[in-house]
């Protein structure tokens, strides 16, 4: 059984290529991330996080390089075997929380399972756990609106793991918020992921939640630079 639920390899990523305004972004960055663990990735605005976060979630392809997730090389795969892969496998974390402001906080969480297929009373019954996981199980019907931005950004970690994918990827995700608040979000993500056997790489500016994780690997460049216990 392979251990390792994501392999980035020789990832090298460059825009606008062949123009005089290219930028390389990437440059062989390479990560491996293990079964249950959770790996801050701390790096300078410009460094190419973002960019590797979404090649790694299946987002955005690399010039070069492969992407395995759970022992597969995505980067081999067709665009629907790819999407396919990515709802089913991938849960995504933004700073802001792009909640569907029409729908309450269950719905909001529902909603990804039913574009899987999942039947309602089922993804009903999932998110209300979620929800109440992370302590806003008494707002599951409260639009996003209604909700505090604390409690919006736990929702969305939600439903980022309503489909019970084995990897999480977050950009930043309590960087929107006061640093009170921010802790506790914090603390329920971890709960979170601890509790489903989520293996999560989580891009942070705070070092003192970085600190908090298995382990801090550093991005300058396009590469990643050092590894550092947590």
């Amino acid at each position: 059984m392979n251990d390792q639920t994501l392999l980035l390899q020789d990832i090298h990523k460059t825009y606008n290529k062949g123009r005089p305004n290219e930028v390389r972004v990437l440059d062989g960055a390479a990560l491996t991330l293990d079964r249950g663990e959770v790996v801050a990735l701390v790096a300078p605005s410009g460094a190419g996080k973002s960019t590797l976060l979404h090649i790694a979630g299946l987002l955005d392809t690399p010039d070069q390089g492969a992407v395995v997730i759970n022992g597969a090389d995505m980067t081999r795969l067709g665009d629907g075997a790819r999407t396919a892969a990515r709802r089913g496998q991938v849960g995504f974390i933004y700073q802001f929380h792009h909640l569907l402001p029409e729908f309450s906080a269950l719905e909001n969480v529902v909603l990804p399972q039913l574009a899987n297929g999942v039947p309602k009373a089922q993804a009903e019954t999932r998110a209300r756990d979620l929800l109440a996981r992370v302590g806003v199980g008494a707002r599951a019907d409260h639009r996003p609106a209604a909700l505090s931005g604390g409690e919006q950004q736990r929702v969305a970690f939600c439903r980022a793991l309503a489909n019970g994918p084995s990897l999480l990827l977050a950009d930043e995700p309590t960087g929107n918020l006061d640093p009170a608040t921010s802790d506790q979000v914090f603390d329920a993500l971890m709960t979170l992921v601890r509790d489903t056997g989520l293996s999560a790489l989580i891009a942070t500016h705070n070092l003192d939640l970085a600190r908090r994780m298995d382990r801090v690997l550093r991005m300058a460049d396009g590469r990643i630079t050092k590894g550092a216990s947590g």
